[in-house]
């Protein structure tokens, strides 16, 4: 068995494993711990507990400390210069024209390490911005690429709903969206009406899409034929949520009914022809 402790960086970010080292931690604690960023200070979000050995894919890196009040100061005096460095950045990304949009930048805990968050379209030689800023900074600086979903996560705002994007409120993990999902809840197909402000598909499709999934699976399928107690009707359309089915009559009226008063009719076997002779 070997002890950890779970840790985020960031409200919304992704939980990492650490080593809790002995010491006694709570959760909403704050600590400081070593990352390949350098020193980076988290909040406890899963107490310490055991796990099976192989839960744990890689060696743990152990928690330093417990966060104290002069680190909690020092990374909210580090969070304002960010301000400074991301308007030094972006002047002279503005100087070297170069194709990329500058999202966020974040400092180690001890300041002498700054990275840059941007996004691009392709590829971008950056290694003259890198000289520039190092040079005027006085810090280690390292820019990273990140996607269109991150980088909604990054500069956060508000979705088509009104409230404050899922990525930045509560979201900690992407996961995959498919236009199926829309399919599946009879949304509009139109990208504009499905696309969140990061370019991809809401986030929010695949929040009920396995609902949706389940209550169509009793539902018989557009174009089925069924019997209903008007006679027979061919489907022409269902509600999931009412569970209700669209028939089209032979009269060529369409009616509303629930999936309990229509009955699927049996296919008939094709008719075997008589061998000649």
């Amino acid at each position: 068995m070997a002890d950890v402790v779970g840790i985020r960086f960031k409200r919304t970010g992704k939980m990492y494993y650490f080593d809790p080292s002995g010491i006694d931690l709570d959760v909403n604690d704050y600590v400081v711990v070593k990352t390949a960023r350098g020193m980076e200070m988290g909040q406890v979000v899963v107490a310490p507990r055991q796990v099976l050995d192989s839960e744990v894919k890689e060696p743990l890196k152990p928690v330093v400390r417990k966060a104290e009040p002069e680190d909690i100061k020092h990374a909210e005096e580090l969070e304002q210069k960010t301000a400074e460095a991301l308007a030094e950045c972006g002047k002279w990304i503005e100087k070297l024209e170069l194709p990329m949009k500058l999202l966020a930048a974040e400092y180690s805990l001890t300041g002498n390490r700054l990275t840059f968050f941007f996004s691009a379209s392709e590829r971008v030689d950056f290694r003259e911005l890198v000289k520039e800023l190092s040079s005027r900074l006085k810090v280690r600086v390292e820019l990273r690429q990140v996607g269109p979903r991150d980088g909604a996560k990054l500069i956060g705002g508000y979705g088509r709903c009104g409230r404050q994007l899922c990525c930045c409120s509560f979201l900690t993990e992407f996961e995959p969206v498919s236009i199926r999902m829309a399919k599946d809840q009879d949304l509009p197909l139109n990208p504009m009406k499905i696309s969140g402000i990061c370019g991809r598909l809401m986030c929010c499709l695949g929040y009920e899409g396995e609902l949706y999934r389940a209550m169509r699976e009793k539902l018989p399928k557009k174009g089925q034929r069924v019997m209903t107690n008007s006679g027979a009707a061919v489907v022409t359309g269902n509600n999931p949520l009412k569970q209700t089915v669209l028939v089209e009559l032979k009269s060529g009226a369409i009616v509303e009914l629930l999936a309990d008063e229509v009955t699927i009719e049996a296919e008939q076997p094709p008719k075997q022809q008589k061998k000649k002779g």
